[in-house]
């Protein structure tokens, strides 16, 4: 069977400051961000830089009781998730609660940068917090 994992969609670090770690994105990566979206329903401000296929996705929580702030004060900044890019995230959470993954989410939910996303527990993961992306076309 043909997998309907993607490609790698992008890689999300937690940041304390945005605009800072923009700056210092910037200056890594020889490009600018191409946007910066704020999500109410995450608490988060997100800044995106394309390289290549790939993104870089910047994190920076909005409310001290967050996900990305608790991440923060727990591990301070830096790599938060991966994120894989799937044809069809409903089959893909269906498949991997089967195979016995923990879902943090039930549903599919709208996410930063046009996507449907979902993230699988890393209790399950062996360590590493998963993102499913599915582009809202």
């Amino acid at each position: 069977m043909i997998s309907a994992f993607e490609r790698i969609e992008h890689i999300g670090i937690a940041v304390s400051d945005i605009a800072s770690a923009e700056i210092l994105y910037s200056k890594i990566l020889n490009s600018k961000p191409y946007k910066r979206e704020q999500l109410d329903s995450q608490a988060v401000i997100t800044s995106f830089f394309k390289i290549g296929d790939n993104k870089i996705e910047l994190l920076q929580a909005t409310s001290s009781d967050s996900t990305i702030a608790k991440y923060i004060d727990k591990r301070g900044e830096g790599m938060h998730h991966i994120a894989y890019l799937v044809s069809d995230i409903s089959h893909e959470m269906k498949r991997l609660s089967e195979a016995g993954f923990l879902l943090i989410d039930n549903e599919p939910v709208k996410g930063a940068d046009n996507m449907l996303v979902a993230f699988l527990h890393p209790k399950s993961t062996g360590g590493t917090l998963i993102e499913l992306c599915q582009s809202i076309d």
